[in-house]
């Protein structure tokens, strides 16, 4: 068998995570027992909400709490190699939750995803085709309830799941606006993934931002980041608007608890619903939900934007780019 090189955990990040939080080991990698497989992971998904299990006693119902010095968590695609499990043939492609490493033994008791006729590179299925894509397309669909015509705002709109999120909304009929940092990033999801209009989140003046791009007012907002943010998004939206929490960068780097909005009455005062949704909860979906995305990206209709790095030493920087703001669309390093 050879060598597995992983990333371990390897101080608990204080505040935003850095690269010295990460260590490239070397490690045996163990025998295939009955029961298990061994699979190639060809590419590592790097996702901000994995910052939630990084902290000592963070884990929760969804998952447990990292341990130090152990493989970090993560999403990848990953070829299996052997096998010795009866569901799982030498060949399969799968989108897995297994560690940051380049090989990885398992009982096929993770969260995993076969990806059936793969007509698109892999990494896609990481992307637009994998959780990222799949998180935009359920929430404005399902919880959404987008109409031709109404006002989508969307937060971390350049970050892996705004980019695509604003274009399903564009999709539906709606006018979008994209919220992002510095007017280059602005610019972009005007020019490059057809937001109608993009807002500053370093503005001055965020509430003249608001009414200036929303003059209608808000009636789905997509909500990536949370924390103050979306408190100053509520005193903008309409009758039965719809508030769709999808991740909550603001607070993941917080050590302090981060105070909720105080402004949830308007919430009652315009009708209006704020759901929560975790995108794994739909896997019998996914090959119906990949199917559209997929259709859309084959008619030109959605734009597929990466920052991708390379190799395994490459994993903890990449993931630490996606705080400091970066990244232009989903990030990935391909092993």
């Amino acid at each position: 068998m050879p060598d597995n090189r992983c990333v371990v955990l390897a101080a608990r990040p204080d505040g935003a995570p850095r690269e010295s939080d990460f260590r490239v080991e070397t490690r045996p990698l163990a025998d295939v027992a009955d029961g298990q497989i061994l699979c190639r992971n060809l590419y590592i998904s790097l996702d901000a909400g994995f910052r939630n299990w990084m902290d000592e006693g963070s884990g929760d119902n969804v998952l447990p709490a990292m341990p130090l010095g152990e493989p970090v968590m993560g999403l990848t695609m990953s070829r299996v190699e052997e096998s010795r499990h009866p569901d799982f043939s030498e060949g399969d492609i799968l989108m897995a939750r297994f560690a940051w490493e380049e090989y990885t033994v398992t009982d096929a008791g993770d969260f995993i995803s076969p990806i059936r006729n793969v007509e698109y590179p892999l990494n896609y299925y990481l992307g637009v085709l994998g959780d990222t894509g799949l998180s935009g397309y359920f929430g404005l669909t399902d919880f959404g309830r987008v109409q031709a015509g109404e006002t989508v705002l969307v937060s971390a709109a350049a970050g892996a799941v705004g980019s695509i999120a604003g274009q399903i909304a564009k999709l539906m009929g709606a006018r979008t606006v994209g919220i992002s940092s510095g007017a280059e990033k602005c610019q972009r999801l005007v020019s490059e993934l057809g937001y109608d209009a993009a807002i500053d989140r370093q503005s001055a003046d965020l509430d003249a931002a608001f009414s200036n791009a929303c003059p209608d007012g808000i009636d789905v907002y997509f909500d990536n980041v949370g924390g103050p943010l979306l408190e100053r998004v509520l005193d903008h939206i309409n009758e039965d608007a719809r508030i769709l929490l999808c991740g909550s960068v603001a607070t993941y780097n917080e050590t302090e608890s981060v105070p909720g909005p105080s402004n949830l009455f308007q919430l009652t005062t315009k009708h209006a619903h704020m759901h929560g949704f975790m995108t794994h909860l739909n896997l019998d979906r996914y090959d119906a939900a990949r199917a559209e995305l997929a259709s859309w990206i084959a008619d030109g209709k959605l734009v597929v934007h990466e920052h991708r790095l390379q190799g395994i030493e490459s994993v903890g920087r990449a993931f630490c780019d996606l705080f400091a703001g970066v990244n232009f669309g989903k990030t990935i390093v391909e092993l």
